[in-house]
Parts: structure tokens; C-alpha cells; sequence
């Protein structure tokens, strides 16, 4: 079931949370790092997003409570986030559609303990779709929890989602309907994931080894699935430790709940190879496993040693064939996969959680992720760089000169690994003390001495230069930077609220003005204290070793706090602990030190505004006054049975008289008191008149005792003495409602009882009211602060017992009437509540700071209008920040601004336009050429001088500078360091700003493309070049058969080099296309099933061998099948043909029958290598190809088609990959290397992609014209659109009329996007 959101409001327009509480393990490690950069992770029942770039808080997504939960207080909580996932689709290039928030690139989906799932639109921080089971929506305890979420590629963007132990849901987001379902019941799914060559093909893992492989196919409903399920062998102590953990769980958990909720301490994760297809990596609580879906076989099984934690989650990075697993104690372990082998060796242990400068007991680490776009950008700087600028930093032998270096290409690329085994890569780890961390890890490795070795061993063109990175690398992990948000559950909250009488800390006579700051106790006695113009925790201080109880601000630059132990001893008893804390200097003053513990614990505080006060409240004790001076002095002991005590507030300023009189609002009620200064100590207290002026250097407050009766006590330095006001004429004093709440500022007095009455009382000059809120007991009232010029002095929040909240306005003729009432707050309860004091102007808003029972800090902004009949109050989302650093995500600009940053990277724009001003450059850690700034009025010259020939229009790239120049001067395009990265890639050729552009919007499959792209075209033009040199003389048989003996001679060729160059960018196997690359990555597997037994095993690793050439092989594994093996005669049959040299007419003829009639009885494997041993490799290439083996089919093309025949596999490979698996990018390098260039534009047409067209263009052109300056072939085209563009392309069927639709539709691409930027309002954040 699928409920959608109203569209143009957000989800909750009174709350804006400020800061989320902590993770914790009912979070079920939630955690997703975008492609583009930004973090969000569960905190309680919020996600979080953060820029870890720039460590900063970007907005907190509230879950709200399920609307078909019941009305009580329990069922309006809001559940606990349990799994994030950002979805994949990138940057949208259709403007059409470009405002569509259901095909958004910044949509975020979120699953909850509820088996809720909620697709968030970052932009609007709106819901936009509901989803929820049918079966699970009929009642709150019978939800299946979410377990783990996975977008998967099908015709469009689907969900799948773990519903409760066992379910696997696929769900589609724009309709909201449930495609498909599977249970796997009894098995315990833990989670899943997409493989990233294939995006339509998912694994989810179970808790007990059990393996799902599911397929999304095209077409239909989208329900369609093709599964096969494995057994995962190999992890018998973890299973062990499951059976015990399920013997002790028995009965005490649902059915339904999932199990990281039945299991919190026993993980499962998996992940696939990023270099190698097919191959999966999971961990087990003991255990590391290489799986091959393939074969359906474990290949390696690692336990874990001795004296190591437990496995808790994985990590692969992307570029190096490296593991990163994070153990349950905090610590991180490295993994490295031996050359040659399925085999992983641990090559470093480092700690997440540093022992200096922690708590005790160790906050423990839930979550790790890896920051993919880093990696992706740093790919780029490394390809593009020039080996030969970096040689004299890796090579310290003077006599080799640079020229020689520069000649020897393979020391080149031996340099260019040795600049990889330097890569960085960025982790970012979440604990549960409110932290998230970022790691740079690093490679050690002395090169200098290999280096020199290698250098003056052969000459330039031997071949024995090489480096195998054999040995473990040695990892370096380095703390970049750390976000503090909230650091344990909350207790209680104190905002300061000083008076004109309070001074500042350093002395003198100024008044203290109000800080941005709110003070936050907590669980763990610490004290976080918030900035809130910033939304960041500015300081946090370990004061207690108990929960904090209370908090109160002396003054703006002091809190006092308390908390208590109860005493286990004999004499029983609680200790009292009462500590001062100064912000400016960071101590910790404890007072009141006693020797032996106290009968009564402290019950709360209550400090004055000028913070000179403190009044000590116990249960059933004496209160105690103390003068907060540099060391407190107790002034005296109040043994009056109070219920309630509260200072005055700074005295408010008097109203605008043009609204209803206080006096014609008011109840008259004359009726006598009692005086409540016969029960007091009058010998040492004096009396003072009501009418008279207070003096300013003394404070007062106002109480309420056991029977009911009131009162006002005035503190003067060291006295103490009776305010005596005008009582009303009829006592307070209420048979029924015990005083629970009071607030007072002069003249008023305001209280609310056990029975949820609110009386409120003039103490000059008499006048009193009340009224019922028919609500319960009221714990807590707040006035509101009061500016020269507003109408009401009366405005009050109340906060009940039962954790909600109202606001009324006593000045109104009609209070509860015109009351803001909260009768369950949305998604969370309060815990506490205060307003804030920095209001200046009666124009601006009332600001209500909460604090929830899930431990957020939420600010509440309140609009307060006037109108003859009184005051209207609504609620609006407070969204004014201030940032230290600015917040570079350009893709968090509207998508009209996006794409036209997008447009500026892709043409080229000088370095100096990112810089604000020369001052700034002294300090960067690069070199940026072109430092002098261009005229502001002509910004055409900040554009890069380019020799290729014009696309699209000339005029357009200045007026997109003129809609960036907002973001450009509040500095929020690119930070220091991508500046530097972009400054020296500019120039490097139009591939390198397209690959960068890419990367910086988070689209790493199109940056892949562009990466490779000159590969495809090199590759392209020597197939040519080859041909042209071949057609002068036939292939003879004899050629053939001695290039196959070649062929298979050469399988004991080490593929470590190719292997290597394959590894050195991981992320490139995924566009692999040339004959070298394939052949090599199948060779290197062969080495990896060399132990597997078994007649499937054997029939797959026949397969194997035939694709890469060797023959001889395929027919000793086929001959040593054993004669009682089912198999034996189909073995002997294709090892005698595979080895017979028979009549060729003949032998051909039988082979096509047998193979046929193999074919249809679904034995097509076999069929295939009768084919391959008679030399038809352009049909076993096309039936492997209908089978769906498309590696394998590309596999033997690679080893025995050449020119047209190779070509023909790639481009059916291509139209495969974009119309099925739905990868444009890596169709487009599959058509390029097959050279159909025409199918690729047709496929970026279709795509409405017309910036990647004619960028594809001239990316074509540039890498054309310097690979083959001077060479004219047969398959070059040079194309005139106009006098002043001509285009070189390397293919014959492009005509001129197809050049100039590009530029044509890529000019109507960018007018339509100018109009749009101009109509788009710029926002920075």
C-alpha cells in the first residue's frame, strides 16, 4: 500500500529538527554516502545529512509518527530508522521534466522499525511517497520492520526492500505499487546489494549462509524476476553462534521483526568485487568468504584470527582490490586479494576510535561507509596527469635523466602504478556518542629503491621492467576531520535568559547580552552546548559521572548543573553533586562538597536571571539560597514545604495601549487571601510595599506551598525579606489541583496544577483569572519574550504530562479559543521546552526550542499576527543558518543552476574565476595559472581559449556565468581543493573536463566513459589501421591456425601486467572492451576454479578453457572425466572432436547436426565448443550470445575473431547493454570501440541527452585530430557545419546534416536552459 504526500508543503511545517539524538543499535547501522558526496545515516527516529567534505550538518529529515497508529501516546512516537539509501539517478538533461520530484537526483529512501518506507525529496524535505504492506497495515505490533533497502535498474529506478526477518519486497517508486514479493522463511535476510556491472542484478544474504541472485527484467509490469538461490559453505562457528543466539531468543521477540532487532550483535554483510564480475565478498560474525556466483561455490574461506572481534560490516573499495571491515570493538582491518587468487591477506589493523580523548565506557562505531565521489575524482586527476611531472619526485637516482625516463613507456606505467599504490581514499565512520568521523587512509611503500632498481637493470625496451605489487601494502590512517553532534539521550535544557542586571564574566558594569547558545544535559553527565545560528554543537564538557538532572545558565557565559547517586551502603543515602562550569576557560567547579552522603536527593534548581541566585530544591529538605558568587556562599536554608519556586524574569516593557486593556480582559476577582508571610521567619525578613518600586539590584521569586497558599520573597545582596503584592480578594488555594507549574515576571504570576487549571494573578495590582485546559497535569509554564512595541506581555508555553505542548496567549480575550495546540506532537514527545530570548523586534518571530524523548533538539518558529480580535498563531519552519565554511554541493542548486554549472566545467572556464579575490592565493596548496581576474563586464574572457570547433551557441556560456555569479561570490561552487584539481586538468583535453564535470555531480558511470573514451577511439583506429594493412593479402589457413597455436602457446604468459593495468583504476573493468583486457581478466580466472571438482564445475571450467584458446587443456579435463560419470560419452565426444583432424567437409557437417540437436535439448554449451573445435567462432560467439552469456561471448571473440567479426559482437553487446541492463554509458564505449559511432549518437538522442552529444562530438574531434594529425585513412570524415567549424571523425556514415542536428538541438538546449536559470531563484544551502 502506497499513500502519497500532499505535494507544495512540506511534511511537518511547525518542526525543523535542529539536531538529531544520537545513533544507536536500534539504527541497525543506517548509513548511505550519495555519489555526489553527502552522508545521511538513521539517528533515532531522524536521518541525518551531512557534507562530509566540509563536516557539516546540511538538514535533518524527521520520520513522523504512522498515521494509522492509535491515539495514545506510545503509538504517536515516531519509529527508528533503520535503513537509508540514496537513489542513483543522476542529473536529469531532459528540461521537460526537470521540476518531476518523483525523477528527482535527490530523492533519499528511508525504512523505519514500522515497515514503513519513506521516499524523502531532499529539495523540499517533503515526503513524496508512502510505502507500506497491505498484510502489515492493520496493526502497529504486527509490522514487518524494515531491514536493509536497494535500488535496482529495471525500465525505470525500483526499491528492494527486507521486510521483517525474511520478506523481500521490489517496489516501485513513482506508482507506489508492490511488484513482487519472495519469502524465505525461516531464513534471516541481513542485506542486500546491486551489483555494480550489472545495476538489474541483486544478492541478499542471509544470517545462516543463505544466498539469493535475483535479476529485475525488462518489460511488462516490471514484476518479472529471475532467482536462483545458493548455500554459502564454510561458516560453521558462526552458525553455531546463531543456533545459540536463536535458543535464547526464542519467545522474546516477534516473528516480524527483523534481525538486526532479534540479532543486534551478529552481522552478515556482503558485497561484490569491483574488479572481478560474478565474484561476492561476505563476512560473517567469524568468518570472510569469497563466493562465485558463477559456479555457485565458495572459493576461499578465511576465519577470523585469534584475538580479533567480530566482523560488523564491509566495505570494497572501488579503485584497489582492497577490503575494509569494521569489527564490532571499534577497530578496522585491511584486506588485500593475492595476485592471481580468490585469497584475501590481512595487511593492517586500525582503530575508528582513538583511546585519547574519548569516553569511558568506549563509544562503540555502528556504521562505515566509503566516499565514492573522492575516489572518483581522484581517478581523473591520476589519469590525466603527465607521468613525466612527477618523475623527479618518485625517482631520486640524478644520473637518469628525465629525458630517458620520459622515452620508456613501461617505466612510464611502472611510475603511474607506483603513484596508485600512493591512493587516498576517504571512510567515513558513525558511533553512538553523536560522532561521525572522517578517515583518509593511505598507502606506505619506500618506491624510491624499486625504482632505481628497475631503472638501471635493462634498457628501455626490456621487457623484465616490471613491479608486481606482491606484498601486503602498508595502510596509514589519518583523521581528517569529525562532526560532534548530540552526544548522549537528553535530560533536561536550559536557554539563557539574562537581565539587565546581569554583568559579564570578565566584570564591569555592562549587561550580559543573549548568546546563540542552549545548554543540554544528558544521560552520560556531559553538557553539550548548542550553537543554533549554526545548528553545530560548539562545546561539550564531561561534568558528571551521572545523568545530568538539571541545567540552568548563570548569566550568558556560566551553568550550573546537578546530578545525585543513591548510596549503596548501609546508612543508604544519596550524594549530591553540584558543579559550576565557566565556558570562556573550560572548568569544572564543584560547591557544596559534604563528607557523607545526604538523606534527600536534589530535586532541581533554579537560578536568577542575573545568574547571582541559585535556589536549591530537595525532596523533603529545607531549600537552600546561595549567592553564585566566585566561590558560592549559602545565604540561608527555607524550611517552607514548597511545591513550586520561580525567579522573576527580566521585567517586560509596556504594551502599545491600542488593543483591549489587561484590566477589561481580567477577571475581577476581589475576594480575601490568607497571608502566606505568617507561616515564614519574620524575624529576619522586612517588609516592603507592593507599591513601591523594586529595586533594581535586588531579585525576587514567587512560590507556592503544600495547601495552596503563595507568596513572593525578595533577595537584596544577603537579606532576604517578604515581598508583600496586592492579593486577589478569593485564595488560589485549590481543595482538588495541587500547583505543579509556575512562571513569573513582574507584575505577573502565572500558574497551572495537577488538574491541568491555568490562574494567573497581577501581583500590583490585584487582578486574577484562570481557565481549564481540559488537558493533564501541567509540568512546566514559559513566558514568552517580550520587545518595546508588542501588544501581549501574556504569551505562555505549557508543557503537560503527557510530553505535549500548547501555547496561549493570557492577553486574549479568549485564551484557550485562540490557543496553538499541540495534542501529540509529531513523531516525538517533549521532554523539555523554553523559548529563546534573542528576539529584538515585535516584528520578528516567537522561537520555541524543545527538546525531545528521543533525544532531538527541535526549534519551533512562531508568527504571531494581530488583529482586532486578538492574536492568530501559526507555525513555520525556522531555515535561517549560519555556516563557518560554505557548502560546496552544486547538487543541491536548483537543477537550472546545476546544469549550468555542469555546461561552465564542461567547456572550460579559468581557474581565476573560482577566486573571490588575489588575497587568497598566497595561502592555496596549489598553483593555479591565469590568477588575474577578468573584467567583471566582459565575462566571455573567463572562458579558456579552445582550438575545437564551436557547438551549440556562442552566446550561452556567458549568460550562464551571469546566473552562477551569486553562488560564485558566496564561494559555494567548488572548494579550495577541487579548484586545484580542476586548474590542473583544464587544459588536458575537453575528456578531462567532461570526466571531472561528471564526477562532481556524482554520474561516475559517465565519468568512466569519458576516461576510456580515448582508449575506444585508439583502439578503433588501430583495428583500422591494421586492416588497411592486411587487405592487401588474404589470411591464409595456414596464418589462422599458426595465430591460434600463438594463442594458446602463450596462455602460460604471466597476465599479472594486464591484470594489474586492469586493477590500477578498479572501477574500468566495468567498460573493459579491448581483445587484451577480456582475454586477460578470463585468463586470470582460470587459476581461480583450478581446484573445483564436480561435473558442473568441470563442464564450466571446459567452457573456460576453450574461450581463451586452450585446446589441449579442454581435452585432458575432458578425458579425465571418469567412466561412471554421467557425463562421460558427452566428454568423449567433444575431446575426440575437439582433437580429431578428420575430413573438414564431413567433420563440419556432423558437428552442426550434433551441435544443433545439443542446442535443443538445452545442452548449448556443449554445442558451443563443437562449434569453437571446427573453427565456427562467429556462430558459437552468436548462440553463446542467445543464451545470455554475453562475457563469455565477448570472451572467445576477444581470443579468435578479429576486424568486422569482433566488431559485430560488440555492437549486439552494446544494443544488449542499453536496452536491457539500461547502462548508456557503458553501451556508448562498447559502440565507440566497435566503431558504430552512429548507434552511439542514436542512443544519447534517445536519452535526451543532447550536452552529451555534442560534447561526444568534440571530445571525437579533439582525440581524432592528435592521435592522427597528418594521416588521412579510409574511415576519416572531416565535416563543415559553417565557415568557422570543421569536424574529423572517424567513421564514413555520418553525414553533415546529422552533425548539424547535434549542434542545433544542443543550441535549443541551452536557450531553454537559460530561460529556466532565469526564472530559478539562487539558494545556498
Amino acid at each position: 500500500m502506497a499513500s502519497r504526500s500532499p505535494r507544495g508543503a512540506r511534511s511537518h511545517d511547525a518542526w525543523d529538527c535542529l539536531l538529531p539524538g544520537p545513533p544507536s543499535r536500534s539504527n541497525g547501522g543506517a548509513a548511505d554516502c550519495s555519489n555526489f558526496g553527502l552522508l545521511a545515516y538513521g539517528a533515532g527516529s531522524c536521518v541525518v545529512v551531512a557534507d562530509p567534505r566540509s563536516m557539516q550538518l546540511v538538514c535533518i529529515l524527521p520520520m513522523p509518527p504512522s498515521p494509522a497508529a492509535s491515539a495514545s501516546a506510545h503509538a504517536s512516537l515516531a519509529p527508528f530508522v533503520t535503513s537509508v539509501r540514496w537513489t542513483p539517478q543522476p542529473l536529469l538533461r531532459d528540461l521537460s521534466s526537470h521540476e518531476d520530484p518523483f525523477t528527482s537526483h535527490l530523492r533519499l529512501a528511508a525504512g523505519d522499525r514500522q515497515g514503513r518506507i519513506a521516499i524523502w525529496d531532499l529539495r523540499s524535505r517533503q515526503v513524496l511517497l508512502w510505502l507500506d504492506l497491505e498484510a502489515s497495515s492493520s496493526s502497529s505490533s504486527g509490522r514487518m520492520g524494515i531491514q536493509d533497502l536497494c535500488w535496482v535498474r529495471s525500465d525505470s529506478w525500483l526499491l528492494a526492500a527486507i521486510h521483517g526477518p525474511s520478506l523481500l519486497v521490489l517496489w516501485d517508486t513513482v506508482t507506489g505499487r508492490c511488484l513482487w514479493k519472495y519469502d524465505a522463511s525461516p531464513e534471516y535476510f541481513s542485506c542486500i546489494r546491486r551489483d555494480p556491472f550489472d545495476a538489474r542484478h541483486f544478492c541478499t544474504l542471509g544470517l545462516r549462509g543463505f544466498l539469493l541472485s535475483a535479476i529485475a527484467l525488462s518489460g511488462g509490469d516490471g514484476g518479472s524476476v529471475s532467482m536462483q538461490d545458493h548455500r554459502i559453505t564454510g561458516i560453521s562457528d558462526s552458525s553455531s553462534d546463531l543456533q545459540k543466539l536463536e535458543k535464547d531468543s526464542s519467545g522474546s521477540a516477534s516473528s516480524l521483526s527483523p534481525a538486526h532487532a532479534l540479532f543486534p550483535l551478529f552481522f552478515a554483510r556482503l558485497c561484490f568485487s569491483p574488479v572481478s564480475k560474478s565474484i561476492l565478498v561476505a563476512t560473517f560474525p567469524k568468518e570472510l568468504i569469497v563466493f562465485d556466483l558463477n559456479y555457485g561455490t565458495t572459493l576461499s574461506a578465511i576465519p577470523l584470527p585469534r584475538g580479533f572481534s567480530k566482523f560488523m560490516d564491509l566495505v570494497p573499495d572501488q579503485d584497489r582490490d582492497l577490503l575494509y571491515c569494521a569489527h564490532v570493538d571499534g577497530k578496522l582491518s585491511i584486506w588485500k586479494r593475492k595476485e592471481g587468487e580468490q585469497l584475501h591477506i590481512l595487511c593492517g589493523m586500525e582503530e575508528l576510535m582513538p583511546s585519547i580523548g574519548t569516553s569511558v565506557p568506549t563509544p562503540a562505531v555502528l556504521a562505515l561507509t566509503l566516499r565514492q565521489s573522492e575516489s572518483s575524482v581522484q581517478n581523473i586527476g591520476r589519469v590525466f596527469t603527465n607521468p613525466s611531472d612527477i618523475q623527479t619526485s618518485l625517482v631520486e637516482d640524478p644520473s637518469n635523466s628525465q629525458a630517458s625516463l620520459a622515452e620508456d613507456d613501461t617505466l612510464s606505467k611502472i611510475l603511474n602504478k607506483e603513484i596508485d599504490a600512493a591512493l587516498k581514499t576517504c571512510l567515513i565512520s558513525i558511533s553512538d556518542d553523536g560522532k561521525i568521523w572522517n578517515w583518509l587512509l593511505t598507502s606506505e611503500r619506500d618506491v624510491s629503491d624499486s625504482t632505481k632498481e628497475q631503472v638501471s637493470g635493462n634498457g628501455t625496451n626490456s621487457p623484465s621492467i616490471t613491479l608486481k605489487l606482491t606484498e601486503p601494502v602498508s595502510m596509514k590512517i589519518s583523521l581528517m576531520g569529525q562532526l560532534h553532534l548530540l552526544s548522549s539521550t537528553l535530560t533536561t535544557l536550559a536557554v539563557p535568559s539574562p537581565s539587565l542586571t546581569a554583568t559579564l564574566a570578565r566584570g564591569g558594569n555592562n549587561p550580559a547580552p543573549a548568546v546563540p547558545l542552549i545548554a543540554l544535559g544528558t544521560q552520560g553527565g556531559t553538557i553539550d552546548v548548542v550553537d543554533i545560528s549554526a545548528s553545530a554543537v560548539a562545546v561539550s564538557f564531561s561534568v558528571h559521572n551521572n545523568p545530568i538532572r538539571g541545567l540552568r545558565w548563570l548569566g550568558n557565559s556560566r551553568l550550573v548543573s546537578f546530578s545525585y547517586g543513591q548510596v549503596n551502603d548501609k546508612g543508604g543515602g544519596f550524594t549530591n553533586r553540584l558543579v559550576v562550569t565557566c565556558l570562556r576557560s573550560g572548568l569544572n567547579r564543584p560547591f557544596r562538597l559534604l563528607q557523607k552522603p545526604e538523606r534527600a536527593p536534589i530535586r532541581a534548581l533554579r537560578a536568577s536571571s542575573s545568574g547571582r541566585y541559585l535556589l536549591i530544591l530537595f525532596r523533603d529538605a529545607p531549600v537552600e539560597v546561595w549567592a553564585m558568587t566566585k566561590t558560592p556562599i549559602m545565604l540561608r536554608s527555607l524550611a517552607l514545604p514548597f511545591t513550586v519556586l520561580e525567579w522573576t524574569l527580566p521585567s517586560a516593557p509596556r504594551p502599545i495601549q491600542s488593543g483591549p486593556s489587561r484590566e477589561s480582559l481580567a477577571s475581577k476577582e476581589q475576594i480575601s487571601t490568607p497571608n502566606t508571610s505568617a507561616n515564614t521567619s519574620s524575624t529576619e525578613s522586612k517588609v516592603a510595599n507592593s507599591d513601591s518600586t523594586v529595586d533594581d539590584t535586588s531579585e525576587s521569586f514567587a512560590f507556592a506551598l503544600v495547601n495552596g497558599a503563595l507568596g513572593v520573597f525578595e533577595v537584596h545582596g544577603r537579606r532576604i525579606r517578604d515581598f508583600r503584592p496586592k492579593w486577589p480578594s478569593t485564595s488560589f488555594a485549590s481543595s482538588d489541583g495541587l500547583i505543579t507549574a509556575m512562571a513569573y515576571r513582574l507584575p505577573h504570576v502565572v500558574m497551572g496544577d495537577r488538574l491541568g487549571n491555568i490562574r494567573w494573578w497581577d501581583v500590583t495590582t490585584g487582578l486574577s483569572s484562570s481557565f481549564n485546559t481540559h488537558r493533564e497535569g501541567i509540568r512546566r509554564i514559559k513566558f514568552s519574550p517580550v520587545v518595546p512595541g508588542d501588544r501581549s506581555r501574556g504569551r505562555i508555553a505549557v508543557l503537560f504530562y503527557d510530553n505535549t505542548f500548547s501555547i496561549f496567549d493570557l492577553d486574549s480575550s479568549d485564551p484557550l479559543a485562540n490557543a496553538l495546540l499541540q495534542p501529540q506532537s509529531p513523531g516525538t514527545l517533549v521532554l523539555e521546552l523554553d523559548w529563546l530570548t534573542r528576539r529584538t523586534d515585535r516584528n520578528e518571530p516567537l522561537v520555541l526550542c524543545i527538546a525531545g524523548a528521543d533525544s532531538s533538539l527541535r526549534l519551533i518558529e512562531v508568527n504571531i499576527s494581530d488583529t482586532k480580535t486578538g492574536s492568530i498563531t501559526k507555525s513555520r519552519v525556522l531555515n535561517e543558518r549560519f555556516r563557518p565554511v560554505p557548502l560546496c554541493v552544486p547538487m543541491l542548486f536548483p537543477t537550472a543552476h546545476a546544469l549550468a554549472l555542469r555546461t561552465i566545467l564542461q567547456l572550460g572556464v579559468k581557474p581565476s574565476w573560482f577566486i573571490l579575490n588575489n588575497a587568497t592565493t598566497g595561502i592555496l596548496p596549489y598553483q593555479i595559472p591565469d590568477l588575474v581576474p577578468a573584467s567583471p563586464s566582459d565575462l566571455r574572457s573567463f572562458m579558456i581559449e579552445s582550438t575545437l570547433p564551436s557547438v551549440g551557441d556562442i552566446v550561452v556560456p556567458e549568460l550562464l556565468l551571469k546566473v552562477l555569479e551569486p553562488y560564485r561570490r558566496e564561494g559555494c561552487i567548488l572548494d579550495e581543493e577541487r579548484v586545484g584539481l580542476y586548474a590542473s586538468l583544464v587544459n588536458k583535453g575537453s575528456a578531462a573536463r567532461f570526466a571531472f564535470a561528471a564526477a562532481i555531480f556524482g554520474e561516475l558511470s559517465e565519468a568512466l566513459f569519458w576516461l576510456q573514451l580515448p582508449h575506444a577511439l585508439s583502439h578503433l583506429l588501430e583495428r583500422s589501421e591494421n586492416k588497411s594493412q592486411q587487405s592487401s593479402k588474404p589470411a591464409s589457413i595456414s596464418e589462422a591456425e599458426s595465430a591460434l597455436l600463438n594463442r594458446i602457446a602463450s596462455r602460460e604468459r604471466s597476465a599479472g601486467s594486464i591484470t594489474s593495468e586492469a586493477v590500477k583504476y578498479g572501477q574500468l573493468n566495468m567498460m573493459a572492451f579491448s581483445q587484451e583486457e577480456l582475454w586477460g581478466k578470463a585468463n586470470e580466472q582460470i587459476a581461480w576454479h583450478a581446484k573445483l571438482d564436480g561435473e558442473e564445475a568441470i563442464q564450466k571450467r571446459v567452457h573456460e578453457l576453450i574461450s581463451v584458446g586452450d585446446l589441449e587443456a579442454a581435452v585432458a579435463l575432458l578425458l579425465s572425466t571418469p567412466p561412471e560419470g554421467s557425463q562421460f560419452y558427452p566428454n568423449a565426444l567433444r575431446a575426440v572432436a575437439l582433437s580429431s583432424a578428420v575430413s573438414r567437409s564431413l567433420h563440419e557437417l556432423a558437428v552442426k547436426v550434433v551441435a544443433a540437436n545439443m542446442v535443443r535439448t538445452d545442452n548449448s554449451l556443449s554445442g558451443i565448443h563443437l562449434l569453437c573445435a571446427v573453427g565456427r567462432y562467429q556462430e558459437a560467439c552468436s548462440q553463446l550470445q542467445d543464451a545470455g552469456c554475453w562475457t563469455d561471448a565477448a570472451t572467445l571473440a576477444a581470443t579468435h575473431l578479429r576486424g568486422s567479426d569482433y566488431s559485430r559482437v560488440l555492437q549486439r553487446w552494446a544494443g544488449y547493454v542499453l536496452h536491457s541492463e539500461h547502462n548508456i554509458w557503458r553501451a556508448l564505449i562498447l559502440y565507440v570501440a566497435a566503431g558504430a559511432l552512429v548507434e552511439a549518437f542514436a542512443a544519447l538522442r534517445d536519452a535526451r541527452q543532447p550536452d552529451t552529444a555534442a560534447m561526444f562530438l568534440l571530445a571525437c574531434h579533439e582525440i581524432y585530430s592528435q592521435a592522427s594529425p597528418n594521416s588521412q585513412t579510409d574511415v576519416e570524415t572531416s565535416i563543415t557545419v559553417d565557415e568557422k567549424q570543421s569536424f574529423q571523425l572517424p567513421l564514413r556514415n555520418l553525414v553533415d546534416e546529422d552533425i548539424k542536428a547535434i549542434s542545433e538541438f544542443y543550441g535549443e538546449y541551452q536557450r531553454k536552459l537559460v530561460h529556466l536559470c532565469m526564472d530559478a531563484t539562487p539558494t545556498f544551502d
